[in-house]
């Protein structure tokens, strides 16, 4: 059986590229790990799964995305078997006497049958939501924030549903950006107010669930940007308005002459687009409008 060092080795090298947003060499590390023979036990103690599948959404490479696909798969399969040998256990029956009497019938000895792998003591659902163990501390502004991260994963009680111990997953995403500020100050705070405010978001529902899915890892939730973290239907309001201001951008530098007559007050430059409009009576001069094509500063020239 392969051992947890070096899936938790992959496991590292995975999240690594997906919070650099570079999966480049992540189809050799899945061909890895399609050649390892994995317990439920790895699986658990190492959240390869959580790994895999945030590298299959993050690429996109079909190749990558086809043997994450595969893996999970597999995995999964290995899982719900679990699962189902737990049922027929508290039905009373029991999974190696039954396949015992059926290769050798009439004997109960099960001490040539492979060990089989030990059933979790918590359900465990095929997304893979189990986490390492979370950090204890006695600070009183940490047990704060993690209370309050609690409450926001637990919004709608979607955890219920995924069947995720929200205390647990908000203590490791509460220790992620601990250990990059290495203190409790405002930047600390800031970004904690930023992931509660998102995941108690109700227009926003997809994030949380990513989350308590581990779809998105409590390392990558705790350093995404609020475009990240932002709805779809956020998304495309933000991306109407750049396409908007882009193109107001475009219509002012094409109505206008260009040249090198005027100065930018904020940048100092010289490369402005102006434009002459007659804005007061006949006799008056016209008032010429500038534009600095550098930096996008407008003023008026009378």
């Amino acid at each position: 059986m392969v051992k947890d060092q070096e899936v938790e080795r992959i496991a590292k090298k995975l999240d690594k590229m997906v919070h650099k947003k570079n999966t480049d060499g992540a189809i050799d590390l899945l061909r890895e790990l399609r050649n390892m023979k994995m317990s439920l036990e790895t699986l658990q103690s190492t959240r390869i799964g959580m790994s895999v599948n945030a590298v299959r959404k993050q690429s996109s490479d079909e190749e990558v995305q086809t043997l994450a696909k595969s893996l999970i798969k597999t995995w999964k399969k290995l899982l719900d078997g679990s699962e189902g040998k737990s049922e027929e256990k508290k039905k009373g029956g029991s999974p190696l006497q039954s396949s015992s009497s059926k290769d050798c019938p009439g004997s109960s000895d099960t001490s040539n049958k492979p060990e089989t792998p030990k059933t979790p003591t918590t359900p465990v659902t095929p997304k893979f939501t189990t986490f390492p163990p979370a950090p204890v501390t006695t600070d009183s502004v940490r047990t704060k924030c993690k209370e309050l991260l609690v409450a926001a994963l637990q919004t709608d009680g979607d955890y219920q549903t995924i069947g995720v111990d929200c205390e647990h997953l908000a203590a490791q995403i509460e220790d992620c950006i601990y250990q990059e500020f290495k203190s409790t100050d405002m930047k600390y705070k800031t970004r904690l107010r930023s992931r509660i405010s998102n995941l108690k978001d109700q227009k926003n529902p997809d994030l949380r669930r990513n989350v308590l899915c581990g779809n998105i890892s409590p390392d990558r939730i705790s350093s995404m940007t609020a475009e990240e973290m932002a709805s779809a239907e956020l998304k495309e309001i933000r991306k109407a308005l750049t396409k908007e201001s882009i193109r107001e951008h475009q219509l002012s530098k094409v109505g206008g002459t260009e040249t090198d007559m005027f100065i930018c007050g904020k940048c100092k430059g010289k490369n402005c687009t102006y434009t002459q409009v007659q804005t007061r009576s006949a006799d008056e001069p016209m008032t010429t409008f500038v534009l600095c094509n550098e930096c996008g500063n407008r003023w008026k020239f009378c």
